[in-house]
């Protein structure tokens, strides 16, 4: 009864955002690139896990909100919404260019993708956080999509390399004890290969609309949870 408790309220703000959504998105497949705005879970092709987040915060390095990995399909706290950074607009419904730098917010907590020169807790590579307050943080929250066309397919596996320190958003398999049992760290790391491989998987995919401002930057829907 505790635990229901505790999780019911993260479960229905996802619901409402993404039911915020219906009337410019696309659920289905007709949609073949991810663009600005969208709230999409994030495949490690490696390792078949998730990109998480929750409010569990890490007892070293940063302290900061972990991000972990996880196998669930269904987990709601694997939901990652798509924004401009602070000096570059991302038009809503605007499919994400290959090399566009970007921010990954996470939808439940609302604290943004984050790196830095703290070591990670299991294999000392660079620690991975989620940072920031209503979707805003600072530069570090900054991710430059590599890919290998114009735009971020979602039938490709992409690379997110951190702007500022150039590391890559990375999973080798190193897996968490309590309270998060099972969970994978995820870490950035400076060399590229299979362990850096992302895809896009469930979400809600964001159309261009004639209704909407084409120039204006995804911002929260704040009413909505």
């Amino acid at each position: 009864m505790g635990t229901a408790a505790v999780l019911f309220p993260c479960c229905m703000s996802v619901c409402l955002y993404l039911s915020c959504l219906c009337g410019t998105a696309s659920g289905g497949t007709e949609l073949g690139v991810v663009t600005c705005g969208s709230v999409v879970k994030l495949l490690n092709t490696k390792h078949n896990v998730r990109l998480h987040s929750h409010d569990v915060r890490y007892g070293s390095g940063s302290g900061q909100q972990s991000v972990t990995g996880v196998t669930s399909a269904e987990d709601s706290n694997s939901y990652w919404s798509v924004r401009g950074t602070s000096g570059g607009a991302c038009g809503r419904g605007v499919p994400v260019r290959c090399g566009q730098t970007i921010r990954l917010t996470h939808v439940n907590t609302r604290r943004n993708l984050h790196s830095h020169y703290f070591a990670s807790p299991l294999s000392s590579n660079q620690e991975v956080s989620a940072f920031g307050e209503e979707g805003e943080g600072d530069h570090l929250d900054e991710w430059t999509v590599q890919c290998g066309g114009s735009a971020w397919s979602r039938e490709e596996a992409v690379r997110f390399r951190h702007r500022a320190t150039e590391a890559l958003l990375s999973v080798t398999g190193e897996q968490y004890g309590r309270p998060i049992h099972g969970q994978r760290e995820v870490h950035a790391m400076t060399g590229p290969g299979p362990h850096s491989l992302w895809r896009a998987m469930e979400g809600v995919f964001v159309k261009p609309s004639e209704s909407l401002p084409g120039g204006e930057d995804y911002t929260y829907p704040h009413t909505e949870f």
